[in-house]
């Protein structure tokens, strides 16, 4: 993986990044951008046939690739939510309001013709604003827990 001063990447355990050749975030400047993430523990869907628990899992998930930046939720800038159906946006909404409802960052929910495993229902992305200048100095350091 390719490192530059200015930008830092973290990987997670999901096999996808190795396969598809992605970081799960990558910080530059003062934002970290983490990718796509889907709702899953130990490599097995969790939630199924549940957006909202899909969901909820889905942006802990996400957020667990703040960490190794010192970030949290209240760093969160702008948040995206791909569905695979239309039904479900009233539940996908009541997990992004229960975790972001007191940040109240950007927010994109879109529906999608379907993922990579036709039991997830939902996938995450989130960006988060950080102070680049305190973080200049640190390592890389791995991602607990696994995303897509």
């Amino acid at each position: 993986m390719t490192e530059t001063p200015a930008v830092r990447r973290t990987q997670s355990e999901s096999p996808w990044e190795e396969t598809i050749g992605f970081a799960r975030a990558v910080a530059a400047g003062d934002r970290v951008l983490v990718s796509g993430t889907m709702p899953l523990i130990g490599g097995l869907v969790r939630g199924e046939g549940s957006p909202y628990d899909q969901t909820l899992l889905a942006f802990r998930n996400a957020l667990a690739a703040l960490e190794p930046f010192g970030l949290g939720v209240e760093s969160v800038i702008r948040t995206r939510m791909y569905l695979s159906h239309v039904r479900d946006v009233d539940d996908v909404g009541r997990a992004h309001r229960e975790l972001f409802g007191a940040v109240r960052p950007a927010a994109t929910m879109v529906v999608v013709a379907g993922f990579t495993d036709s039991r997830v229902l939902v996938e995450v992305e989130l960006e988060a604003y950080r102070d680049a200048s305190r973080e200049a100095s640190q390592e890389p350091l791995p991602l607990q827990g696994e995303s897509a």
